[in-house]
């Protein structure tokens, strides 16, 4: 039986800009675009960490498609990544390099497996200080601080209610992410 040959930061820049793939764990991944709920949640998170984040001079909120370099096997576009004054994380014009303070993903049917799985466990390697699980189906977030023994769920809400990120030091409301047009 053939096993396939894992992937590389060097495959992945071979592909045509645009191109809807990650590098998870030296496979490339396709991603179809997401739903309007995914793009919904993404956006009212985004809006609210912008006016917390860059509005107060604390760092900078960066929107996907960017990439996200983590080492030769994994490439991602994290829907949304918050990079904090005197981070580890490098912005250049290819993409960010090294782990954002902050991670958010978004849930998505056909991306769900990797963010809860694969990649969850890259971003605490990598040393991504909190992951943010946003689920717009069951209309959760969750909060995921990195710590020695690895990534604790540190806050929870579904439907109503707010979460707390240690790293951004802020509150954020369901009722915000999630609210009826």
């Amino acid at each position: 039986m053939k096993t396939l040959e894992k992937k590389t930061i060097t495959d992945y820049e071979a592909l045509p800009e645009g191109s809807p793939y990650q590098l998870i764990e030296g496979e490339l991944i396709m991603s179809p675009a997401p739903g309007f709920e995914h793009f919904r949640s993404s956006k009212r998170v985004f809006v609210r960490l912008y006016r917390l984040i860059e509005d107060a001079g604390k760092g900078e909120v960066i929107y996907a498609p960017v990439d996200l370099y983590l080492d030769e096997e994994n490439v991602y576009q994290p829907d949304i990544m918050v990079v904090l004054k005197g981070s580890k994380a490098r912005i250049t014009n290819k993409g960010v390099y090294g782990p954002p303070d902050v991670v958010v993903e978004i849930l998505s049917p056909s991306t769900a497996y990797y963010d809860l799985r694969l990649k969850k466990k890259v971003y605490e390697r990598a040393g991504v200080r909190e992951y943010w699980i946003v689920d717009p189906m069951e209309r959760s977030l969750e909060i995921y601080t990195n710590s020695e023994e690895g990534f604790k769920l540190t806050s929870r809400v579904v439907e109503k209610g707010k979460v707390f990120s240690k790293v951004l030091d802020i509150d954020l409301d369901l009722e915000e992410v999630f609210k009826e047009v």
